[in-house]
């Protein structure tokens, strides 16, 4: 008996249902609604408005993150704003349904289901999990350059084939977002504790103040424990067993699906095993030497599979330079940090303010906040001293500079070190972060501030969010 070839119309079918605001314009707020945006729309929404260019929109991050939530959201904003609901299309392209077609007939299918004639009329296009599309790269990169009328956004979570690719093949026609976990500053909104944090002044300097610090560090490490899905933040229920759906809903499909697919990795054990260590160890500094040792993996491999790691968005590198802020010709060790602290938690346990591994999640939670916005992020380390965090400018000096402690003392050694490397590489000012203290000094010429590091966390997250072009135009505002 023949196979029935599945018709066209169950196919416009899918697409109707996936485009409810084509019938009804404020269908989303019944099911998206409910869910506050996330503070990432204010810098996500004018990428995808602006028209200025002819730029497809490729939105980027780990697995549940937001991503197609914040579509969603941006959909809403859209419609809210006026433009006409049935020339807005969102495409899930993982649908079995849409196996085999290209975006050439997606946008046939949206064009007869709606009468909107493309090649003249003003549209978006929302393509969710484009990575299921057989070189999505060529067809997006083609349709960009095609239908001048269409702007196109695309998203998908197997996050190292979609950064690859697009800069393989989408340079001058696509724009790349990375959507981080959630920060500090939009944890505290979403689960109901903005309070916590009172902002003075709009300007890109403006002052964090909070009259009880105790419950703000108790809410940075409910953070570090499940603060960076936004799954885990609003369900107690995956609180209870936040491991079962890291692991499950995320770090399985990456370590066992989406890697292994696209560089063909054979040994999954082996990558599974070295992920863990690595973070168990974030915020540490480690070598391919010692890794190798331990492992018994070759440092070639290990060194591919750290790549693969970070292009998933599931680890960064942070690289060493010396207390001149010099490079160093080869580079035998350098820094991972997990892009979610709360993974540390969810592979192993959640931890208390004083367990021994809360300095380096507090350090990793302060690193996850800068993922989104490109920066130049190293570490300074030499025989007697190190600093966490410098930042330094094109020009290869240092901008400013942060040493991350989770503890109200510092020893003098310390502190004499700080010092040396500010007046080595002239800065007139650094951070220290703290536990519960707040205050500023002057020593040997350098201002000192001292500063909680929630409130910190807090801080980069607002900036980044409502000062973001400034912080692109202006680096010497940047904060620190």
């Amino acid at each position: 008996m023949p196979v029935e070839a599945i018709p066209k119309t169950q196919v416009l079918r899918r697409l109707a249902a996936e485009n409810p605001w084509w019938q009804e314009p404020f269908a989303l707020a019944k099911t998206y609604g409910r869910w506050s945006p996330r503070a990432y729309l204010e810098i996500f929404f004018p990428l995808v408005h602006s028209r200025a260019v002819r730029r497809a929109v490729v939105l980027m991050g780990a697995r549940r993150v937001g991503k197609t939530v914040l579509l969603h959201h941006t959909i809403q904003r859209l419609i809210g704003e006026g433009f006409p609901p049935r020339r807005i299309c969102y495409v899930s392209i993982d649908h079995p349904l849409y196996n085999g077609r290209s975006l050439e007939d997606i946008l046939e299918l949206f064009e007869e289901a709606t009468g909107s004639p493309l090649s003249t009329t003003e549209c978006f296009l929302f393509l969710d999990e484009i990575q299921y599309l057989k070189d999505w790269e060529i067809h997006l990169k083609s349709l960009v350059d095609s239908y001048a009328a269409v702007k196109c956004i695309a998203s998908g979570s197997a996050g190292a084939a979609l950064r690859r690719k697009s800069n393989e093949s989408g340079a001058g026609r696509f724009t790349d977002f990375f959507l981080p976990p959630l920060t500090f500053y939009e944890y505290l909104a979403v689960s109901g504790r903005s309070g916590l944090v009172e902002v003075h002044g709009d300007s890109p300097l403006p002052s964090f103040v909070t009259h009880d610090i105790g419950e703000l560090n108790r809410s940075l490490l409910h953070y570090l424990n499940f603060g960076g899905f936004p799954e885990v933040v609003l369900s107690p229920d995956i609180q209870k067993d936040p491991g079962r759906f890291v692991k499950s809903d995320i770090l399985d499909k990456v370590l066992l699906r989406d890697l292994p697919n696209l560089y063909g990795i054979q040994d999954i054990q082996e990558l599974n095993s070295l992920f863990t260590t690595l973070a168990f160890n974030t915020a540490q500094e480690v070598s391919l030497e010692s890794l190798s040792q331990n492992s018994g993996v070759a440092k070639a491999t290990i060194r591919r599979y750290i790549e693969y790691l970070e292009a998933a968005f599931l680890l960064r590198v942070v690289h060493r330079i010396d207390r001149s802020a010099r490079h160093f010709k080869r580079a035998y060790t350098f820094k991972i940090y997990l892009t979610n602290p709360s993974i540390r938690g969810a592979l192993f346990s959640p931890i208390s303010e004083d367990d021994p591994a809360a300095g380096s999640l507090v350090e990793t939670a302060i690193l996850s906040q800068w993922f989104h916005w490109p920066n130049f992020l190293f570490y300074a380390r030499w025989p007697k001293g190190e600093i966490d965090i410098v930042h330094l400018g094109s020009d290869q000096k240092v901008e400013w500079a942060t040493e991350v402690k989770w503890s109200d003392r510092l020893r003098p050694e310390e502190l004499r070190e700080i010092i040396d490397f500010c007046h080595h590489n002239n800065l007139r000012e650094i951070r220290i972060t703290t536990r519960t203290t707040e205050n500023k000094r002057i020593e040997r010429s350098v201002a000192i501030d001292y500063i909680p590091a929630a409130l910190y966390c807090f801080e980069i997250g607002y900036r980044l969010i409502h000062f973001s072009r400034v912080l692109d135009d202006a680096p010497s505002s940047r904060s620190r």
